[in-house]
């Protein structure tokens, strides 16, 4: 009997951190509170504590999941993304269709990542973050949604461009504070 995660792909969702206050400007260039930024460092360690450097990063174009991403980044490595790391450095996607997406269209970016791909993180905005959580795994997702910095790793042994409803079960949950 062969092990139907032998050849599993994870995928991890993380709803950005957290952001500062609506103010006069466009919602889209909103940066990361203080708090915000040591979240997404703290959940970058968390990440690589657990081992799930991603090979492919899909993130909203906006200010503060860019900013997210950055300090995921530091907190994998402890250098800046474009500063090299540990290891191989993913292939980061800037999606700015990922802003005040349906979990549909989220899905769709992801069936779009290339095949030898192991590791996905995806970083977007609620509702749409823990819309696809829900949609992927309806049993385990979180009902009450993924707070800021939230973790949601999915494993799946369907490729990327297969993914679908109910094809990826949670395998762990974390909810990073720095």
């Amino acid at each position: 009997m062969t092990d139907p995660y032998a050849q599993a792909r994870t995928l991890v969702l993380l709803r950005h951190s957290k952001a500062e206050p609506p103010d006069d400007g466009p919602d889209v260039e909103r940066p990361l509170a203080a708090r915000g930024r040591a979240d997404a460092a703290a959940a970058g360690a968390w990440l690589a504590k657990h081992a799930l450097l991603p090979d492919v990063v899909i993130c909203s174009a906006t200010r503060r999941t860019r900013e997210t991403w950055h300090g995921v980044a530091l907190g994998m490595t402890g250098t800046p993304p474009e500063g090299g790391s540990a290891g191989p450095a993913p292939a980061v996607h800037y999606a700015a269709d990922a802003y005040e997406a349906h979990p549909e269209d989220l899905l769709a970016l992801v069936r779009r990542v290339d095949p030898a791909a192991r590791t996905v993180l995806l970083i977007a905005h609620n509702p749409g973050i823990s819309l696809l959580s829900a949609l992927l795994d309806p049993e385990r997702a979180d009902q009450d949604g993924l707070r800021t910095s939230d973790v949601a790793v999915h494993r799946t042994a369907a490729e990327w461009a297969e993914l679908g409803r109910a094809g990826s079960v949670i395998t762990a949950r974390h909810t990073a504070r720095g």
